[in-house]
């Protein structure tokens, strides 16, 4: 039975529960993360959107710089520099994005993430907003229906995940040619660093994903039996316990890498050279 009283619709307890009405009895800014969460995902997710389908100042020729938002970068649209394997597909119109092949597997392998799913579950749904707090839904059902069920399908966009992460390591390591054709010489600029910086963390975001921990140790009933899998598992673990660090890190370093390469791409600023 149900009854209703100041702070709305009243459920009794499950047997052996505690008998509290309030909808939390914590007395600190529980409100403060889920709020953080929000906004941080939120800004990735406007700016991500904006700066895909802007479809310029993504390539700077002079320094190979490509940003990751536009790897690999496969239409005809492309500048042809920046096709690092090749212009395989027709021009695209304005509305399709110039890394239409990987952007989706991307945004599916972020969405699925165990550590975002809490983030915006909590955030965005309520569900529950916090530790200790009531969530205001009547009902849960969990991942078991459509369209969370789909949750499931995380460890397949991680090997796809993966694979992109080499190709963004693959376009780091162009970026250390300094000029055009014949006359292109080994250089080094801020831009490199910046490129470097962004592949460690999405190499440590990507590493320290529970999939990729699943992938090294999973299904072994005798560690004894796989000591490379075990060293592996081992070590994939540590990287796991800092998995939500490095989820936001890889987010700031995204945002950071397109940023600094768009502002030089379009002249707004130049590279600082430190060689060639």
């Amino acid at each position: 039975m149900t009854t209703t009283h100041d702070s709305g619709t009243y459920r009794p307890p499950a047997p052996g529960r505690p008998d509290i009405r309030q909808r939390t009895l914590r007395q600190d800014r529980w409100w403060l993360p889920p709020l953080a969460n929000a906004l941080g995902l939120a800004t990735f997710v406007v700016y991500a959107t904006i700066r895909s389908f802007w479809g310029s100042a993504y390539y700077v020729e002079q320094y190979h710089y490509l940003s990751p938002f536009y790897s690999p970068c496969l239409s005809a649209s492309c500048i042809q520099d920046a096709s690092h394997f090749g212009q395989i597909l027709p021009q695209f119109p304005p509305w399709i994005p110039l890394a239409i092949i990987s952007l989706p597997f991307l945004l599916a392998f972020r969405v699925t993430c165990y550590y975002y799913r809490k983030s915006y579950y909590r955030a965005f749904w309520a569900s529950p907003p916090a530790c200790a707090v009531a969530e205001p839904h009547g009902r849960y059902t969990g991942e078991t229906r459509f369209p969370l069920i789909l949750q499931n399908a995380h460890r397949y966009f991680f090997y796809i995940a993966f694979v992109i992460t080499i190709i963004n390591t693959y376009d780091m390591v162009i970026a250390f040619q300094s000029g055009t054709g014949d006359a292109a010489t080994f250089g080094l600029g801020l831009g490199n660093i910046v490129l470097l910086v962004n592949v460690v963390a999405l190499w440590l975001y990507t590493l320290s994903c529970h999939s990729c921990r699943h992938v090294t140790g999973g299904r072994l009933k005798h560690f004894s039996r796989a000591p490379a899998r075990y060293w592996m598992w081992t070590q994939l673990s540590k990287l796991n316990a800092r998995h939500m660090l490095y989820a936001w890190i890889s987010i700031g370093t995204l945002i950071a890498t397109d940023l600094y390469i768009a502002l030089v791409a379009s002249g707004t600023i130049s590279d600082l050279r430190i060689l060639n």
